[in-house]
């Protein structure tokens, strides 16, 4: 019975996304972003050779037909991206009204999100009285730090030294439907931390929310801080099955590699499988070689976004891609017969854009071992489909 492995490359646009206008960084609608095609043209001109050189080279991904996809969403041609056809590809647009984590994934797994996300628009004190005194109330503290709009490396480096003075956390959100808190695993406790945003998590996700993030963070001022793998996400959860749910109710093993469980509440999950990036393409190797017939694996590989995208280093994020191709080729080798594995994005973070957060794009779908050919323009939910369909479940019920 055949195995697939869907593979969500955080962030990885590829432009071209037909409602961008209604999305923003800042004041600068996001028209025109293409993560990718702006990262291979930015390596063809030598702006992108901190720690590598040359034209963007990822032979695996553009075998798979990245170019195509590139080309097929935003009319973008990046030489360095196009080979000889040996998958199939597409070029997948979103429908739910958002370009966050959440959105992305649930969409992916068959599920469009069927209401508005609340967000904190106020770069500036971002929070209510109201939501500051029941965070505090739930810290055992006398208030919060932050109440901002801000990336989580740079807050920290601002207030990490007051948190470990003080104790209060660190609160802070972004364009994003999210509310996180960053702590430190020491002074504050990492159980502590994780604790304290499972118990506001209801609140939040009351107010719909998307996203209560636990933001750990170990070092000091002398030395620095350094934030830690043991991120948790607090989602709500999915109003309806997704994919995962599907798989698992028709008897097939299921397994989440890096943020999925968090994304989808550990819901619809067998094993759950954390850790770095690199750790992950360990722990997904892993699974190529002994998943058993019949299973979904579901991954994602979160730092080109988190490491790379939000922080607007280009160079940076076209090693993480250059690696990935690599890692990513070796195991796509060891693919048994009946195998597909799906490599595909959840929105863009285009590292050339202004502002720090997401960009609302298009999404490759590259498959390997379903053959040669073109599934075209299609949706995000078509990818769940596509999946199923390949193990032969049935999901008539659920899109």
């Amino acid at each position: 019975m055949a195995r697939a492995f869907l593979v969500v490359m955080d962030s990885v646009g590829i432009g071209g996304a037909p409602d961008a206008a209604e999305f923003f960084n800042g004041e600068v609608p996001d028209t025109g972003a293409n993560t990718l095609g702006h990262i291979g043209q930015a390596c063809a001109v030598g702006k992108a050779e901190e720690g590598r050189a040359g034209p963007l080279a990822l032979p695996t991904l553009a075998s798979l037909g990245l170019g195509a996809a590139i080309k097929a969403a935003s009319g973008l041609d990046v030489p360095s991206l196009s080979a000889p056809l040996q998958g199939t590809w597409g070029a997948a647009r979103e429908v739910s009204r958002g370009k966050d984590t959440p959105s992305g994934h649930w969409e992916l797994a068959g599920l469009p999100v069927p209401w508005d996300w609340h967000y904190f628009t106020q770069t500036e004190d971002s929070f209510g009285a109201d939501l500051i005194a029941q965070v505090s109330a739930a810290a055992g503290t006398d208030g919060i730090l932050g109440n901002c709009h801000a990336p989580g490396t740079a807050i920290i480096e601002r207030l990490g030294a007051e948190h470990m003075r003080t104790g209060k956390p660190i609160c802070y959100t972004s364009a994003d439907s999210v509310f996180q808190i960053a702590a430190h695993e020491e002074t504050f406790g990492l159980e502590r931390l994780l604790k304290l945003c499972q118990d506001i998590a209801p609140m939040l996700h009351d107010m719909r929310v998307g996203r209560v993030i636990a933001r750990p963070f170990v070092g000091d001022a002398e030395t620095g801080f350094e934030r830690t793998p043991r991120r948790r996400d607090y989602a709500i959860m999915p109003p309806k099955p997704v994919l995962s749910n599907w798989v698992q109710d028709a008897g097939h093993a299921t397994f989440a590699v890096g943020k999925i469980g968090d994304i989808f509440s550990m819901q619809g999950f067998d094993e759950v499988r954390k850790g770095t990036d690199a750790q992950l393409m360990g722990h997904l190797g892993d699974l190529v070689r002994d998943a058993p017939e019949g299973s979904l694996t579901f991954a994602n590989f979160v730092e080109f976004d988190s490491l790379y995208g939000h922080r607007r280093d280009v160079s940076g994020y076209a090693r993480a891609l250059e690696w990935f191709d690599r890692e990513i080729g070796v195991l796509i080798d060891q693919l048994k017969d009946g195998d597909i594995m799906v490599l595909t994005a959840d929105h863009g973070n285009d590292p050339t854009w202004v502002g720090t957060d997401h960009t609302r794009e298009q999404v490759p779908v590259l498959v390997a071992g379903a053959g040669v050919g073109s599934l075209g323009e299609i949706g995000f939910a078509d990818v769940a489909a596509f999946v199923a369909g390949h193990l032969g479940v049935d999901v008539a019920q659920a899109i």
